[in-house]
């Protein structure tokens, strides 16, 4: 009976793939982009698969009990990683602030234990035959505390809160400024009490404020060091980029256009040697471009995949000014019209994008035969939905301008850049 009921067991208990090389089951240690302070709790709660309460319960206890979860939180600040991304780092808690605010009421206490004269005695609990007293100015706790906090307000602004996007160099500027005032406001205060105290009863305090004053501008001083030194790179970068552009074109980029004069627009040696430039002028000049570009990067950078599936050749013009992106319905329904041409028509084909204050216009030409739109199958949607459609759901028009057996088909999309409803 005992044999049957581990049997029974062990086939009920899941099986691990013992197989090398499987992945594995729990997600990396890294911190999330979007986070409350420094995203420690949320890395440590998604590895482990806890919530991340237990984990911040855990780190106080470990702070309260000597200490050792405050060095595994800064341990793991340091050298756990951020997840793979492009987004700025973002913080919902304004840390700055509220460091802020409470050097500003230990600043209050300073001020306001000036006015004692004597000094504070702590009778400390006797170590075997002997007790001890511990006596202090009752302004040195509090200037610590001021010092302490008004510098970690001015670093974290300056260092963390400067390059969040939700923050900025505006609000770097401010916390530095009043954690600045301040300290200056403890100097002032600590300053009169030299000849009353003495000089050595009163330096620690007046030393100390001087010390967060130089640790927020040497921070300062660093973030403008590190920007100009990414500047100079730019710079560097820049031109190299320059030079390189110079003999490449004067090289390579003419022999690929040589190429394509010397070939017919739909050879296979054409349409590489188009691709290839197209490829090289977008390394060239659009390599910092961001992920969602515009619309004419957007159909240009189209137009090269399609040359390299089809016997096409495909320019693209863009006049004007336009913000119209290319994760837009406009764009979809362009390149789709593209699609069609190349798929249908072939050859030579024209795509000339118009950009005003009021509207977006985008203009496919191919040379084709021609087509009749009334005459496209009811289960053909491209045509009706995925070009007349879009442009419809979104507040603009589609026209599309075609005759069969005659040389040639427009198509015509405009969108209105007020009052759009995408």
């Amino acid at each position: 009976m005992s044999s049957l009921a581990t049997a029974s067991d062990a086939a009920a208990r899941p099986v691990r793939p013992t197989r090398p090389g499987r992945r594995p089951t729990r997600p990396p240690l890294a911190r999330p982009r979007a986070m409350a302070v420094t995203g420690v709790a949320v890395g440590l709660a998604d590895h482990l698969g806890v919530a991340v309460t237990r984990v911040r319960v855990l780190l106080i206890a470990g702070t309260l009990a000597g200490g050792a979860g405050v060095l595994f939180y800064v341990w793991c600040w340091m050298f756990m990683p951020m997840t793979s991304g492009d987004a700025t780092p973002t913080r919902r808690v304004p840390v700055a602030w509220l460091a802020l605010g409470v050097a500003g009421i230990a600043v209050a206490g300073a001020v306001a234990a000036a006015s004692q004269d004597g000094m504070v005695r702590v009778d400390l609990p006797p170590v075997g035959p002997h007790g001890y007293t511990f006596a202090f100015w009752p302004t040195e706790p509090w200037v610590w505390s001021a010092t302490m906090f008004a510098t970690a307000a001015g670093v974290w602004g300056g260092v963390i809160d400067r390059v969040d996007p939700a923050r900025g160099p505006r609000h770097a500027g401010t916390v530095r400024l009043l954690a600045v005032a301040g300290l200056a406001v403890v100097f002032l205060t600590m300053l009169p009490l030299a000849d009353v105290r003495g000089v050595r009863a009163v330096l620690g305090e007046l030393v100390l404020p001087l010390i967060g004053a130089v640790v927020i501008a040497a921070s300062a001083l660093l973030q403008a060091w590190r920007q100009l030194v990414d500047d100079r790179i730019g710079r560097v970068r820049e031109e190299q980029r320059a030079a390189m552009a110079a003999h490449l074109h004067d090289s390579v980029l003419q022999t690929l256009a040589l190429i394509q004069n010397r070939s017919e627009a739909s050879s296979e040696v054409s349409r590489i040697a188009r691709a290839q430039e197209r490829e090289l002028r977008a390394w060239l000049y659009d390599g910092d471009s961001p992920a969602d570009s515009d619309l004419a990067t957007d159909l240009r950078d189209y137009a090269g995949a399609l040359e390299l599936d089809y016997p096409v050749r495909i320019d693209v013009v863009s006049t004007g000014t336009s913000t119209e992106r290319a994760s837009g319905e406009l764009a979809a329904a362009a390149r789709e019209a593209m699609l069609n041409a190349a798929r249908h028509a072939g050859g030579e084909i024209s795509v000339y994008i118009e950009g005003a204050a009021s509207a977006v216009d985008v203009f496919i030409r191919d040379r084709g035969a021609g087509f009749d739109p009334a005459a496209v199958p009811a289960d053909r949607w491209g045509v009706r939905e995925s070009i007349i459609g879009r442009m419809r759901r979104i507040g603009g028009t589609a026209v599309i301008r075609s005759v069969p057996d005659v040389s040639g088909t427009e198509v015509r999309l405009s969108l209105p850049t007020g009052g759009r409803r995408d």
